[in-house]
């Protein structure tokens, strides 16, 4: 099958297309055909071993994940695709389901096809209305947004302000903010204000032309971008809180994902109530450009990656 193989850490081009041996399902596994992806941050760092990082970072993240290189080489934590076999002690899954995972550092999802265990939490049905590209879009700022908003117990009539709405993380929790009957203020650039206004934003702010006295008071202000930007605007809205209002960011801790979180993502997406945003899609033969592109920092909810036969 066609793979692309991350050969060392480095910039883009470290990712190459290459031949490998189709996996082989065990008794407990499925044989996943992949028919989409995504390039996330995630992604990103792992291939470059997040050179600009502080050094007990880096060190941290090559223990866990490799010194050299990735000890798994097929990067990838995201997947839609169909069930194309089945291991023989395997009940939960049958030949020809459509399905969506997050492998998380399992990773393997650059490929046509991966071999997972049935019994993994976050494989589950794909939503039955989504293509596979849509429902690719879904799962890494699907889960990571609903993490935060859970963390922030937000409840409905509260004022919730999302920095960074329009990217994988903040265009979620948009949507699921607005779910749980918050009234939402989106924070995006100028580019991006009716995409967000679109997921159903109360109130979108532009923060490159917006002053800080824009802004209320908030229950919940939710940074879903991180220290990968920042801005005036960003800075006041820290403060711009209730006396018992939360600022929670995606830096403050590592998300603890659950089964239950995909399939309500699953459910949702399937009831209208969450919408995928793709950016750009890309050939599993342009991995390298698709890397190269999220790494400016620029683009709107996800890229996509589409696996042919």
């Amino acid at each position: 099958m066609k793979a692309a193989v991350c050969t060392r850490y480095g910039p883009p081009e470290v990712l190459q297309l290459q031949d490998v041996d189709d996996p082989v399902p065990g008794a407990k596994d499925v044989l996943i055909r992949i028919r989409a992806t995504t390039v996330t941050p995630s992604d990103c760092y792992i291939r470059s071993a997040i050179p600009s990082a502080p050094l007990a970072m880096r060190l941290m993240a090559r223990v866990v994940i490799g010194f050299t290189r990735p000890r798994r080489p097929i990067l990838g934590a995201v997947l839609a695709g169909e069930v194309e076999a089945i291991g023989r002690k395997v009940t939960r899954f049958h030949v020809g389901d459509r399905v969506w995972a997050f492998t998380m550092l399992r990773m393997g999802c650059y490929a046509q096809r991966t071999c997972l265990p049935a019994t993994l939490k976050l494989l589950t049905p794909a939503p039955s209305n989504l293509g596979h590209d849509e429902a690719a879009a879904i799962p890494y700022g699907g889960l990571i947004a609903s993490y935060f908003l859970t963390k922030a117990n937000i409840a409905s009539g509260q004022q919730v302000l999302v920095y960074g709405a329009s990217g994988a993380n903040g265009s979620s929790a948009v949507q699921l903010a607005k779910h749980l009957g918050a009234h939402v203020t989106g924070v995006c650039s100028t580019a991006n204000v009716e995409l967000v206004r679109s997921l159903g934003a109360d109130t979108v702010l532009d923060y490159t032309k917006e002053p800080a006295a824009t802004l209320r008071r908030y229950d919940v202000v939710f940074d879903a971008v991180g220290r990968r930007k920042t801005s005036p605007l960003k800075v006041a809205a820290r403060n711009a809180l209730t006396p018992a209002g939360k600022f929670i960011s995606v830096d403050d801790a590592l998300p603890r994902i659950r089964r239950d979180d995909l399939i309500r993502l699953g459910e949702l997406a399937e009831a209208g109530r969450l919408k995928p945003v793709i950016d750009r899609r890309y050939p599993l033969e342009e991995i390298a450009e698709a890397h190269r592109y999220v790494e400016q920092g620029h683009k709107k909810g996800n890229v996509v990656i589409t696996v042919a036969d």
